[in-house]
Formats: structure tokens, C-alpha cells, sequence
């Protein structure tokens, strides 16, 4: 008997979403699934590098700032026509960001400047709780 096998490229999704441990593994593997759906979505390379850039320190502080032990974080991306929208949502809305100016000599502290200066937008959505979504958009070129 001869059976045939096919190949077939699924076209990829205008959304990714993944639970993920708040711990420094959990960033990082943020990082890279975030890298490579990127890379199959097709996404020009200034606004995966800024993307990439994002999901880095968005995750990294839902690690460190929003841990809970026993409680993940989720990352979330989103492209629509013009935009791609970065969410990390985590359970300490207690904790809300806060862009405070670092000491010269600190060795932390500067996340939230890198976020403004990459993304077109970015805030902060509370809820349901204990949740809060730090998020940030990058607008998309036009094609």
C-alpha cells in the first residue's frame, strides 16, 4: 500500500498567546517564542528587534515585580492592520510600574525608559483581579 504525506504550511495567526512561569526561565522563553512567532508572522525586522526589546523587559518584570509563588504570568501578542500589541498580564496589581529616574551608579531601574523609548504607546489595564496588564504597541509600516 502506498500512502502519500503532505506537507502543509499553516498560515500563522494574527494572535499568540502562552502561560509561563514568573521566573527569569519563564522571560527568557517569552523572549524566544515571542522571536519566533514573530519570524513566521513576517513582521519587518525594525519592529521584531523593537518587539523582541519589549517582550524582554515586560516579562522580565512580571518575573521579578509581579511574582507570586504558585502563579504564572501570560504573555500575549497581537497584530491587527496597523499594530502589534505586547501584553504581559500578571496577579500583582498591588505593583504598578513607575518610571522613576535611576541612580547613576544603579545597576536596575531602567526597564520602563527602554519600554517608552521603543513603543509607540504603552500603559497599564487593571483586572480582573488580582491582574494587571502592562502593554505596548508598536505601530506597523504600511505596506
Amino acid at each position: 500500500m502506498n500512502q502519500e504525506k503532505s506537507t502543509q504550511l499553516l498560515s500563522p495567526t494574527d494572535h499568540f498567546s502562552v502561560l509561563l512561569s514568573s521566573t527569569p526561565r519563564g522571560a527568557r522563553l517569552a523572549r524566544l517564542l515571542a522571536t519566533d512567532w514573530m519570524r513566521t508572522f513576517g513582521l519587518s525586522h525594525r519592529v521584531a528587534e523593537a518587539a523582541e526589546h519589549l517582550v524582554a523587559e515586560l516579562a522580565a518584570n512580571a518575573a521579578t515585580h509581579g511574582r507570586l509563588p504558585g502563579r504564572d504570568f501570560r504573555l500575549v501578542l497581537l497584530s491587527a492592520p496597523a499594530t502589534l500589541r505586547i501584553e504581559v498580564t500578571d496577579t500583582r496589581a498591588d505593583d504598578l510600574p513607575r518610571n522613576r529616574p535611576p541612580t547613576p551608579d544603579a545597576e536596575s531601574g531602567r526597564g520602563l525608559l527602554l519600554v517608552e523609548a521603543l513603543a509607540d504607546r504603552w500603559g497599564v489595564q487593571l483586572g480582573p483581579a488580582p491582574r494587571k496588564t502592562v502593554w505596548a504597541e508598536l505601530d506597523l509600516p504600511r505596506t
